[in-house]
């Protein structure tokens, strides 16, 4: 996993658990690699990898079982909110963005219609 400076390390671990929930590749039961395995795999540290994983329980998208591990516990509604949520701050980082950059909202309607109609054709 490549770590983005800009954001902390362990905010980027829980959003990227919460983008494999919501596309699927971990469902609700699936177990996740214990915080020792998953420090190795992203070569962070381990404390980092707890902050997590103790966020992660406290928003109730992972329940640890002692001596068993700790397993995925969001249900389909959970998740729905999860991606909900993720897409608003995505589009208000893009606006922001975009408006800083001199772009109106009209323009960003049109730059988005364009590109939707561009990859459509490009699916064709």
């Amino acid at each position: 996993m490549n770590f983005n400076a800009a954001q902390p390390i362990y905010r980027q671990i829980i959003d990227d658990f919460k983008k494999k929930m919501i596309r699927g590749e971990l469902k609700h039961g699936d177990r996740i690699p214990s915080q020792r395995e998953y420090a190795e795999m992203a070569r962070v540290n381990p404390n980092t990898v707890q902050r997590a994983y103790r966020e992660m329980e406290a928003m109730h998208m992972v329940e640890t079982l002692r001596g068993q591990g700790t397993f995925v516990s969001a249900d389909e509604a959970m998740l729905a909110s999860l991606k909900e949520e993720m897409a608003q701050f995505i589009l208000n980082h893009f606006v922001a963005e975009m408006n800083a950059l001199g772009y109106r909202d009209r323009d960003l309607i049109k730059m988005l219609e364009d590109y939707m109609q561009a990859k459509e054709a490009e699916n064709q």
